[in-house]
């Protein structure tokens, strides 16, 4: 027991060195070729942390990635997450990067507080170059107030990424010149903490000397809002500059447009294919209007015998019976009528009703039907 006792003391401050040491990652293989793939491992990150991994050259452990990630082979990079320890176990293609090796797995949280591992990666027949030498001793310091150039086009209005390019004036304030800086810059948005890109500027800084710098800064698609861009050299920060990005109106243009156009749209095809298949009766209902029209025309008129004309008229006169050929009521015939010889023709006519009060259906009046127009009518003197 007491053996194992100091066996247990022994190990534990290994323990605790381990976990102070923080984030490490560890390769299935130090070398692979193009198309085959390594195992990466990671203990003591965050848990619950999303991670990047990325093939780099020109990089070296306790370098960084010279150049930022455009040394990295981004298109083949995998995303993992920590469990609850703060490790994980994945697998990463090896593709070759666009600069020389040196190379190496380069290990970064996404999100949250700056996290990085480099882990050493030789890529099979990839060329190799020397990493620029870069003496100690330099330090530099911004003399100027840094700046954002540039402007936003019509592509940004419609929700390409913005850019602009961050100006600023550095001195060496070391004993030693500064040869290749790099520099990392870092956007924010609100609460959320930096998302840091290693940016190398070509040149010299002697010292005591100072130069004008200009790197290029990106932000997502359809980025707005309020940012704040800093700078960070050394593990330094140096400067911060906000940057307030407008809303890409266009991208709401053209959904609203969306949402207007289309629905017009469908209602137009719809009426027309509706339109189409509906049986056309416009041309039925004139031909049927104008036959009832013909038809009425033709209907012979109606005339009272000229027998219950008189009759009714006689009983009608208080004293007495009346000529026959006394004033009836005239009717003048239109212009258009078949039967008339000219405007102005007159034709005695009777008035309905056919029956009348004083007048008895079986009185040798005559009959009180109305006769047809071709038989000849029969009058009581």
């Amino acid at each position: 027991m007491a053996a194992l006792a100091l066996l247990a003391l022994a190990l534990l401050p290994q323990a605790t060195a381990s976990a102070a040491d923080g984030p490490t990652v560890k390769l299935s293989a130090s070398q692979a070729g193009k198309g085959g793939s390594v195992t990466v491992k990671g203990a003591g990150w965050r848990p619950d942390a999303l991670l990047m991994m990325l093939v780099c050259g020109q990089s070296a452990p306790g370098k960084g990635v010279l150049g930022g990630t455009n040394s990295c082979a981004n298109a083949e990079g995998r995303a993992v997450t920590t469990d609850k320890k703060g490790a994980f176990d994945k697998k990463l293609p090896v593709a070759e990067p666009p600069e020389p090796c040196p190379c190496v797995v380069h290990v970064a949280t996404v999100t949250g507080e700056k996290q990085q591992v480099d882990a050493v990666l030789k890529v099979a027949g990839h060329p190799v170059k020397a990493l620029p030498a870069q003496a100690g001793g330099g330090r530099l310091s911004v003399l100027t107030d840094t700046g954002l150039e540039g402007s936003s086009g019509v592509l940004t209005w419609f929700g390409a990424p913005p850019q602009r390019k961050l100006e600023f004036t550095v001195g060496n304030v070391g004993p030693a010149p500064v040869k290749d800086p790099v520099f990392q810059v870092g956007t924010s948005h609100g609460v959320f903490a930096p998302q840091w890109e290693e940016q190398q500027w070509r040149g010299t800084i002697a010292p005591g000397k100072k130069a004008r710098i200009t790197l290029p800064v990106e932000l997502s698609a359809g980025a707005h809002g309020d940012y704040l861009v800093s700078l960070k050299f050394g593990g330094k920060v140096l400067a911060e500059q906000p940057w307030g990005v407008g809303r890409p109106w266009g991208v709401t243009l053209f959904w609203i447009l969306l949402c207007v156009v289309v629905p017009a749209a469908v209602f137009r095809i719809g009426m027309a294919v509706v339109d189409r298949l509906r049986p056309h009766r416009r041309g039925a209902g004139r031909h049927r209007t104008g036959r009832f029209a013909e038809l009425v025309r033709r209907m012979p008129q109606l005339r009272l015998p000229q027998g219950a004309v008189d009759a009714d008229r006689r009983a009608r006169t208080p004293g007495g019976g009346a000529p026959a050929h006394a004033a009836r009521p005239s009717r003048t015939k239109p212009p258009g009528d078949p039967g008339a010889s000219g405007a102005g023709t007159t034709e005695a006519t009777a008035a309905l009703p056919w029956f009348t009060p004083d007048t008895d259906p079986g009185a040798p009046a005559g009959r009180l039907s109305a006769p047809s127009d071709n038989r000849p009518t029969k009058g009581t003197t």
